[in-house]
């Protein structure tokens, strides 16, 4: 059976394409409060769980160890533009740990910033791995191998003890074993495994809230989720979704944005978790339906990301042409939860 179609566009009165996918809303016990469509479905999280990534640098010890603050454990957790506060940041977050971005295995790619990609050309510099969304996540990782013992090289591939220790944490937070779960290899070269989609909700809804965690577990989460809300910018970049709904609504949600549709977060004082995959991968149409789930959960931020929900389309002329936003489906589901 197909997935539902949760976001629509809508040009001259009729729906010129639609976003099919499914959606989980969790409690961090594993109850299911809100769900449309296959939330059974196993699902690669890519980026979505960046912060969940980030927690053993935090349990180490890694991030006291090298002075890591909130900018630093935001980028950690990041998918970042490449503007110049990021690259600076990764650096620093390499420096302290005494290593060289040459160390970075995420590549290099352009700034996803078009503003940061400009200034770079114009500049003269060279791109490098520090300009990857991912290099934040990547001096963690590398921050905690050196700061444990454990060998710098390869520490990206699934057998390194980083990555082993990451799945570990993973699968906690998620509640599932994840030795036998499908693997695949992510954008930046780590290791990406698959999760159900209602597994993920129940992961962020642990992430935010703390519950069903141990002390130790429960305090690095907190931190890591301080840190994103207190620099929001860090953990995406100017214009991004993650960053401006981050600093619109404070401290009542957290989201992330991941590769190919996925789309997870959470609402710590109400202690629920967000997951959800846009079946066709378009960014545009998780983007409206995590807007519309914050909505339908955060009313008050109605007149803060409204337009993020039902997104006017314009032409290169800036005339109105069309309008993207949640179906009835997506909606009615959400109002009944």
């Amino acid at each position: 059976m197909a997935n539902p179609l949760l976001v629509e566009l809508i040009r001259g009165g009729i729906v010129e394409s639609g976003h099919r996918g499914a959606l989980a809303v969790a409690k961090a016990d594993g109850e299911i409060v809100a769900s449309i469509g296959d939330v059974g479905a196993v699902i690669f999280p890519r980026s979505a769980i960046k912060a969940i990534q980030a927690i053993p640098l935090v349990e180490s010890g890694a991030a006291d160890a090298y002075g890591y603050g909130a900018k630093e454990l935001a980028l950690a957790c990041a998918s970042h533009n490449g503007e110049r506060r990021h690259v600076k940041t990764a650096r620093a977050m390499l420096e302290r740990a005494g290593l060289e971005p040459g160390a970075l295995a995420c590549g290099a790619h352009e700034p996803m910033s078009p503003a940061a990609a400009r200034a770079l050309v114009t500049s003269g510099s060279e791109v490098s791995a520090l300009h990857n969304n991912c290099s934040g996540k990547h001096a963690g990782m590398l921050a905690t191998a050196k700061h444990l013992g454990e060998p710098i090289e390869n520490y990206h591939e699934d057998d390194h003890p980083v990555q082993k220790r990451i799945r570990g944490v993973v699968g906690t937070l998620c509640g599932v074993d994840l030795a036998d779960a499908p693997c695949g290899i992510d954008g930046c070269s780590v290791p990406t495994w698959g999760l159900a989609i209602k597994d993920l909700a129940t992961g962020f809804a642990r992430f935010v809230s703390g519950d069903e965690l141990d002390d130790e577990r429960r305090a690095a989460c907190a931190r890591l989720l301080a840190a994103c809300l207190a620099e929001p910018e860090y953990v995406a970049g100017k214009g991004q979704f993650c960053s401006d709904v981050m600093r619109a609504l404070g401290d009542r949600a957290f989201v992330k944005v991941g590769a190919e549709g996925v789309y997870c977060g959470g609402l710590p004082d109400q202690g629920l978790g967000i997951a959800l995959k846009i079946d066709d991968g378009a960014k545009r149409a998780c983007e409206v339906a995590m807007a519309a789930v914050l909505l339908a959960y955060v009313p008050e931020a109605m007149h803060l990301i409204a337009d993020r929900a039902d997104r006017v389309l314009r032409n290169w002329r800036g005339l109105v042409v069309g309008q993207l936003h949640a179906s009835d489906t997506l909606r009615q589901a959400l109002q009944s939860a």
